[in-house]
């Protein structure tokens, strides 16, 4: 059985009707409805104008702090630290659950309504962080995969926002034992190739997650979704939910947490492989956003690397390589990695390169490479120890170049010109 001072009773007109955690700093609407500050703010801000448990549409955003419920919860919390302590004096150190704790808290969740799960969910999610066993033994619990399925698929209200909480606890552990799960194929099906009627399908519940969650959660949101995308028919499903994929760009911002980063372009990396998925990214603005982030000149080599694969990924399609070469500045960005950051930036970017001037042979590409040193660079290039398909690529882009301009040579400092290979 669970230990008894794993539950502690939390009176419900405590907790916010959002996060449902014990309210820090409560304030209430004009509806009468009491949340967290931070909660009822960040909903707030995300541009929505009802209250969230009623669904009125708010006639003033204002809310007042509710100064006597803020005491109550004070009192309360102030006799539960005492009780804590006490029971710390009376019980060994470094007490955790144990195996036969967890099953008894799985079949709470499972028997009970979110809000009453919440603080048992978030114990099994700590102790899944614990241990590789830990998540071993939770992945081969009959039933609690499904579980955690069936949570992501109906728990979220896409509506009111009270549900983004827990699910963040159900991707957190979906995210941590996937890798032990045995069958992710059946995983996968059961997540993105089937739905429940008119209810909310996990897809939608991700998405919640990558708008709302925080940044742990968003980032094994991202980590999901990558790993559920197994096939070709997994990658257009998800690509194809509404929304998806621009919640995913917005990961890749320079301004964004560099784990979040590359979270998000690992993600979409994985999903881009079928051509129309390169082609919606496209659409959506990808090349620009990739284009920014490109320029940034502290970006880590691995966000560096994946920002390149991902726009190496569109090149291959005319749709993409249009949209590099009307960005002069995609062009230029991508020029200057070249033999600057590793051996993988630069077979990135001399690919993109090669695709966009020698097999599009857009002329205003190759303007935009020679006005950024890139003829320099690729001479440079073929007198370093590259790879044999980066050689024949950068001998390929040189020949192009020689074709195009009979000034070609005079273009080159002097110091240059004698590893011209031609």
């Amino acid at each position: 059985m669970v230990r008894d001072d794993l539950y502690i009773t939390v009176p419900s007109f405590f907790r916010c009707p959002i996060s449902l955690d014990v309210m820090k700093s409560p304030v209430s609407l004009s509806t009468g409805v009491t949340y967290d500050r931070s909660s009822i703010q960040r909903w707030l801000d995300n541009g929505n104008n009802t209250c969230p448990a009623t669904m009125q549409v708010l006639q003033s955003k204002e809310f007042v702090p509710n100064h006597t419920l803020q005491r109550l919860i004070q009192i309360w919390s102030d006799s539960v630290r005492h009780h804590r302590v006490d029971s710390a004096a009376n019980s060994p150190p470094h007490s955790v659950l144990s195996q036969e704790d967890v099953l008894e808290l799985i079949k709470f969740v499972d028997c009970n309504s979110v809000s009453s799960s919440f603080d048992s969910l978030s114990k099994i999610v700590c102790f899944a962080r614990e241990s590789e066993d830990n998540r071993k033994f939770l992945a081969r619990t009959d039933g609690f995969v499904p579980m955690l399925v069936d949570f992501l698929a109906n728990a979220g209200d896409g509506d009111s926002g009270g549900g983004v909480y827990f699910l963040e606890q159900v991707v957190s552990l979906l995210d941590m034992i996937f890798k032990e799960i045995e069958d992710h194929e059946q995983l996968t099906n059961s997540m993105i190739k089937s739905n429940n009627n008119n209810n909310r399908d996990c897809l939608a519940s991700l998405i919640l997650i990558l708008q709302q969650g925080s940044i742990e959660s968003r980032i094994g949101s991202a980590r999901l979704i990558e790993s559920v995308a197994m096939d070709a028919e997994s990658k257009l499903i998800i690509a194809e939910k509404d929304g998806l994929l621009r919640e995913l760009l917005k990961l890749i911002g320079p301004e964004k947490d560099p784990n979040l980063m590359e979270a998000g372009l690992s993600c979409l990396i994985a999903l881009s492989m079928p051509r129309r998925v390169k082609v919606k990214l496209v659409h959506i603005g990808a090349v620009k956003s990739l284009a920014k982030t490109l320029s940034e000149p502290n970006g880590s080599v691995s966000i560096t690397e994946k920002v390149l694969k991902l726009l190496e990924t569109v090149s291959s399609v005319k749709e993409g390589r249009k949209e590099i070469c009307d960005d002069g500045k995609c062009v230029e960005g991508i020029v200057q990695k070249v033999l600057k950051v590793s051996a993988t930036v630069t077979e990135h970017a001399v690919t993109i390169l090669w695709s966009i001037c020698y097999l599009f042979r857009d002329r205003g590409a190759q303007e935009a490479v020679t006005k950024a040193n890139g003829l320099t660079k690729i001479l440079l290039l073929m007198q370093s120890n590259c790879s044999p398909s980066v050689r024949q690529m950068s001998a390929d882009l040189l020949k192009i170049f020689r074709l195009n301009s009979k000034s070609f040579i005079s273009c080159y400092d002097t110091k240059t010109t004698h590893i011209m290979p031609f």
